[in-house]
């Protein structure tokens, strides 16, 4: 199974970018679709965006749609998640996520089985 290793976090200013990368370790990178999530203290872990095997399929938050823009590099073995016009309510550590399938088109929102240590992101207004 793989690991999954998040970075790219910090501190920005509202309305600046930040772009997540979510290393994952070991060659079958290419057969487990992804996801990002986030978790502000106190409150429960929320979707964000998922990306199916290929990359060929993505889902976003619906209030994330517009602004936040998930992607893979398989021969990397790395997904991204640029984030852009960021917002102080987006302050959050996010986590990737990663749960293997056999349809290389499907995605998930949820039921991932490996997760990444997280990674901060802070927002300031």
């Amino acid at each position: 199974q793989v690991q999954l290793v998040e970075s790219g976090g910090g501190l920005v200013q509202a309305g600046e970018s930040l772009r997540l990368s979510c290393a994952a370790s070991g060659r079958t990178f290419s057969s487990y679709a992804v996801g990002w999530f986030r978790q502000v203290p106190g409150k429960e872990r929320e979707f964000v965006a998922a990306i199916s095997r290929s990359g060929g399929t993505t889902d976003y938050a619906d209030s994330l749609k517009g602004r936040f823009t998930i992607s893979r590099d398989n021969a990397k073995n790395t997904m991204y998640l640029q984030m852009n016009s960021l917002k102080p309510e987006d302050t959050a550590v996010y986590y990737c996520a990663a749960r293997r399938t056999y349809d290389s088109e499907r995605l998930y929102t949820g039921e991932y089985d490996v997760w990444g240590q997280g990674t901060q992101v802070t927002v300031s207004s």
